[in-house]
């Protein structure tokens, strides 16, 4: 009973900037850590960028220096700054949530992605 909302996507020219949104709802007891994917067409999907309950956070090397992950402390909504884009940007990103929906009972769930594409 979690849904996860991703927004912000959209058309920009490389080297532009753009800042995705992840906003979490439902009924749940804590989130532990949020996690953005990105999937190219013919690409597997693979981690961007994670934040921890703790404070945390992760980037692929493919991104460092480039992107921020950020959010509140209860992590119920997630942002993804994306400066200096490149084509190779260019993929349906999605946004993860490691969620204690319960008394020892934790779950991963995704939300439905938003469209990020890089080009002249």
């Amino acid at each position: 009973q979690v849904q996860l909302v991703e927004s912000g996507g959209g058309l920009v020219q490389p080297g532009g900037s753009l800042r995705l949104s992840c906003a979490a709802s439902g009924s749940f007891f804590s989130i532990n850590a949020m996690g953005w994917y990105r999937q190219a067409p013919g690409k597997q999907r693979e981690l961007v960028a994670a934040i921890t309950s703790g404070g945390s956070t992760h980037y692929a090397d493919s991104v460092k220096g480039r992107f921020t992950i950020s959010g509140d402390n209860a992590l119920i909504t997630v942002y993804l700054q994306m400066n200096s884009l490149q084509p190779d940007d260019t993929a349906v990103y999605y946004c993860n949530a490691d969620v204690d929906v319960g008394w020892n009972d934790r779950y991963d769930y995704w939300g439905q992605g938003t469209q990020v594409t890089v080009s002249s």
